[in-house]
């Protein structure tokens, strides 16, 4: 946490005591380094994981830099998804509040007109891309008053496929507006391209989590045989240590189909993807943060951007595709200092890119712990089948041999 206060960072005493009424009293780093240069207007990128703090980091600037008299909207936040959009909202509103002012989200899922009645009101306009666009050819809203634009994710939402429509929403807006990107990575070769198009004299910040915060989320990998998955799964999730859990899936019917297989265990679970409605996802949502249902099923998209508090295990019941997806995926436990477990059930077809990723995490150790004393039971079985057979004791050296050959070597990067 930081030494400073919310008071000696600028933030006016209304907005301190709305954040007071939710317990917040301390900036988190992220905040500390940010609103100084967002209360002095300045344009910025930053490299923020989820669950630093970042909502409130762009927020508080954003609230402290517009008057309830101005035109509205005056500030508008891209994000990639519904859900961080509804989030956003959440998370701002009684600050926004606090200086008399209205924010909004409006997103694809719901009905429009109700959202551009709430859109034309807003001094704050939290949005998607697409969303917004149906407004602005309606003409429900205009960007032209615009004095702070935030792009929230702005790695996740060129990889979504949104840059075109981001490049025509911002070139609605004032040349003379102030100008934020927060990303999860600064690497993003888009992200970089975008920033220089798009800010001026632009400050740069980034906050990682510590190194130690790394012991506080326990990475295990289970190997299983692919029939296998759901017994493994279903004995992870009755284990008496288990909290509030979110388990990845690849896809949004392998989303439904596993609600439906776990229920036939007697395990009750939701899901979230791109084809529930929004009031199902909302809802789904809602009884997990307010732990009606221990037990949410998710796509990665979906998940993007999910902040609940509480999580205690993440589990993979695919694997992830790439390095960023595993980030991603288990970075919703283990926040804010709490310990987590990470948890990805690999299949025999899915061991060498589990492998690859957990190399390039540094997670090779924790893979090849559970791998290999698989391999030596499969080794060890092998054997006495053989010998039963009567195979010679060159033969089962052999046998052995080849099975041993998938063993993985933890110190191999």
């Amino acid at each position: 946490m930081s030494t400073h206060t919310f008071a000696s960072l600028g933030v006016s005493v209304a907005v301190r005591d709305a954040l007071a009424a939710r317990e917040i009293l301390t900036p988190f780093p992220i905040q500390a380094r940010v609103l100084p240069d967002a209360l002095a207007g300045r344009d910025m990128l930053v490299g923020s994981p989820t669950g630093s703090g970042k909502s409130l980091a762009f927020g508080l600037g954003l609230v402290e830099r517009i008057e309830a008299t101005d035109p509205r909207p005056s500030g508008l936040i891209l994000v990639p998804t519904r859900e961080l959009a509804a989030q956003i909202v959440e998370e701002l509103r009684a600050v926004a509040h606090a200086r008399a002012l209205a924010i909004a989200a409006v997103y694809g899922g719901a009905g429009i007109a109700k959202q551009a009645q709430a859109a034309a009101k807003a001094h704050i306009l939290v949005a998607t891309p697409g969303r917004l666009e149906d407004l602005l050819a309606r003409g429900a809203v205009s960007l032209e008053h615009v004095r702070v634009l935030i792009l929230d994710e702005a790695d996740r939402m060129l990889d979504m496929g949104f840059r075109p429509a981001v490049e025509r929403i911002v070139a609605l807006t004032p040349r003379s507006r102030q100008t934020l990107m927060f990303s999860a990575t600064l690497e993003n070769s888009a992200v970089q391209q975008l920033t220089r198009r798009y800010t001026r004299d632009m400050v740069r910040h980034e906050q990682a989590h510590p190194p130690e915060r790394r012991g506080e989320v326990e990475h295990r990998f289970v190997p299983v045989a692919g029939e296998a998955k759901l017994d493994v799964l279903v004995r992870e999730l009755r284990h008496p240590e288990r909290g509030r859990t979110l388990v990845f899936v690849r896809t949004k019917r392998g989303a439904d189909r596993l609600v439906k297989r776990l229920q036939s265990h007697g395990v009750q679970a939701a899901a979230m993807h791109g084809d529930k409605t929004q009031s199902q996802r909302e809802r789904a949502l809602r009884r997990f943060a307010g732990g009606e249902n221990d037990l949410l099923i998710a796509t990665d998209v979906a998940a993007r951007g999910l902040d609940v508090d509480g999580i205690t295990h993440v589990i993979n019941f695919d694997a992830p595709a790439a390095r960023e997806d595993y980030v991603h995926r288990v970075g919703r436990t283990g926040r804010a200092g709490a310990s987590g477990v990470g948890i990805t059930l690999v299949a025999d077809e899915e061991t060498r890119e589990v492998a690859r990723i957990a190399g390039e995490l540094g997670l090779r150790a924790e893979l090849a712990q559970r791998q290999n004393k698989r391999v030596d039971q499969a080794a060890a079985a092998v054997a006495e089948d053989a010998r039963e057979a009567g195979l010679s004791a060159e033969r089962i050296a052999q046998l052995q041999a080849k099975v041993a050959g998938l063993r993985i070597d933890p110190a191999k990067p």
